[in-house]
């Protein structure tokens, strides 16, 4: 039996997740942005183990929802699931790119770690120079190529966890809309896969359980290092070594 936290879980592909995790016998601790989604998640998942409240778009917020997971102790898997899209490009870059920086180093290490990215990755651009000055240049495609750098270089830096992300395609869910053509199954296995079963990989990036091409803007180990710098600058807070 494992333990897995899963960020915005509240609905949609988390929530999904959540619900198969429990379906298996795992631990599952849920999050969601405020206590009344936090009751909801917990109406939808009933045999989830706890649901921590915190909104990532609040720094302050994103660390204590840290503070909290530890307190539980120990994971064995760490989803960063939640992320927005129609939203401004200042609150993209806030809860797309920042905030899963500031869970991975301040969570204590997982033996696993997955990011959920896109397909629209493949169109983004590390766009470095706008972290600091303008995160209002910053696109959704832009911030989910972002969580791939930021799994790849926990993938290399960190020997010791399996880190990956995920792509779960265009699917039915809130963000997705009604009309999204990708199967909604599809797009919550492979993270259920990954972090309970037997895939041990690292540095790998998924679509419905195969490994894709991925933008290798990702791969550029001097783009991650600026990557993580600029993220420890905005948010004063180290990468772990």
């Amino acid at each position: 039996m494992a333990r897995v936290f899963i960020t915005g879980s509240a609905d949609g592909l988390g929530q999904l997740a959540a619900k198969s995790l429990v379906g298996q016998g795992h631990q599952v601790v849920l999050h969601a942005r405020n206590a009344e989604r936090g009751k909801y998640a917990k109406e939808k998942v009933p045999g989830a183990e706890h649901v921590i409240i915190g909104d990532l778009l609040n720094v302050d917020e994103t660390r204590h929802i840290a503070d909290q997971v530890n307190i539980l102790g120990r994971f064995d898997t760490v989803i960063h699931n939640a992320g927005i899209y129609r939203a401004s490009s200042a609150d993209i870059f806030t809860v797309n790119t920042i905030a899963p920086y500031i869970l991975t180093c301040l969570i204590e290490k997982p033996e696993r770690l997955i990011y959920l990215s896109s397909s629209m990755h493949q169109q983004g651009r590390a766009n470095l120079e706008h972290f600091k000055k303008n995160p209002g240049r910053i696109s959704y495609s832009d911030s989910k190529l972002h969580v791939v750098m930021l799994s790849m270089a926990v993938a290399r830096k960190w020997r010791n966890v399996y880190a990956n992300a995920v792509d779960p395609g265009w699917v039915p869910t809130k963000m997705g809309g009604a009309g999204a053509p990708d199967d909604l199954q599809k797009g919550y296995e492979t993270q259920v896969w990954l972090s309970v079963g037997d895939a041990k990989v690292s540095g790998r990036y998924f679509h419905h359980q195969r490994e894709h091409h991925h933008n290798p803007q990702a791969d550029d180990i001097t783009l991650q290092e600026k990557f993580l710098s600029l993220c420890e600058e905005i948010t004063g807070i180290p990468f772990p070594e």
